[in-house]
């Protein structure tokens, strides 16, 4: 029997700029999690920047990453909560959601986890 790898999924402002507290963060998510699978919304830049820039320097055997932009061409302004809903639909163990200025997004993303019943550490900048 396999068991499913770990879950993390992070969700971030796009204008986070504390890297260390991501880095931070994930690396302590991840300790002893290993299979784990890193969950991001693929924003060029942010926590979702930092995210997937750490996970190509610790190249740790049994960690992925895993990608989902939003397709704002397609589906407009509703492309994020889109998203989001996607990334909590697919399942996590663990919430990472670094919210800086209120930021809509992250919020929105961290709500739909607490509603789902998985667990959401918030930081705040």
């Amino acid at each position: 029997m396999t068991s499913r790898p770990y879950r993390i999924l992070v969700t971030g402002s796009r204008g986070w700029d504390d890297h260390d507290m991501v880095r931070a963060n994930l690396a302590t998510a991840v300790f002893q999690k290993v299979p784990a699978v890193i969950v991001h919304g693929a924003c060029p830049s942010g926590a979702d920047a930092v995210a997937s820039w750490w996970i190509r320097q610790h190249r740790i055997i049994g960690l992925t990453e895993e990608r989902h932009p939003a397709d704002w061409r397609a589906n407009g302004k509703a492309a994020g909560p889109i998203r989001n809903q996607h990334m909590v639909n697919l399942g996590a163990d663990l919430v990472l959601a670094f919210i800086r200025n209120g930021s809509c997004g992250a919020s929105h993303a961290a709500a739909l986890a607490e509603q789902a019943g998985i667990p959401v550490r918030r930081f705040t900048n």
